[in-house]
């Protein structure tokens, strides 16, 4: 499945879960999503990325190592069915909108945590999750100033 629409399928099931635990396991999935949408671009995405597609791959992995890794099945793991990236421009532009929903979702769950350690592993998590996005913005960076053209000076 393409990148984008498994962003979205994930968008839409962190917005329709309820308690903590869905928000936990949801969390968890787009972490894992942009950990493999990262190392997808890392191998085959454009050249200037790479640095920073290997930089996402690593945020998105530590914010999978914070949370308790959720019971699923394989078949169950979006990141595992990830079979191309499609446009990285529009891949990248919903990533970082996922990333930006799962710091919202994180920060209310964070505020209405029963224990210390639920408070402190969203903590984690929506650092995390921030600094995934901040990569995912710095890769549309580099493809806007890839895309730039430099007119040439007219000879005169």
């Amino acid at each position: 499945m393409d990148a984008v629409r498994l962003i979205v399928t994930s968008r839409r099931a962190l917005a329709g879960s309820g308690d903590a635990p869905q928000i936990l396991t949801e969390v968890w999935q787009a972490q894992a999503l942009a950990q493999a949408i990262g190392s997808r671009l890392a191998v085959f995405g454009p050249p200037r990325l790479r640095g920073e597609a290997l930089g996402l791959t690593e945020l998105a992995g530590r914010g999978c190592g914070v949370l308790d890794r959720p019971d699923l099945e394989t078949a169950d793991l979006r990141a595992a069915q990830l079979t191309e990236l499609g446009d990285a421009r529009q891949a990248l532009v919903y990533l970082g909108g996922l990333l930006g929903e799962v710091g919202i979702a994180l920060v209310g769950l964070a505020c209405a945590a029963d224990d210390e350690g639920t408070y402190w592993q969203c903590m984690e998590a929506i650092d995390a999750a921030d600094e995934s996005r901040d990569r995912v913005r710095d890769m549309l960076r580099k493809l806007a100033e890839g895309d730039q053209v430099i007119p040439e000076r007219e000879a005169g």
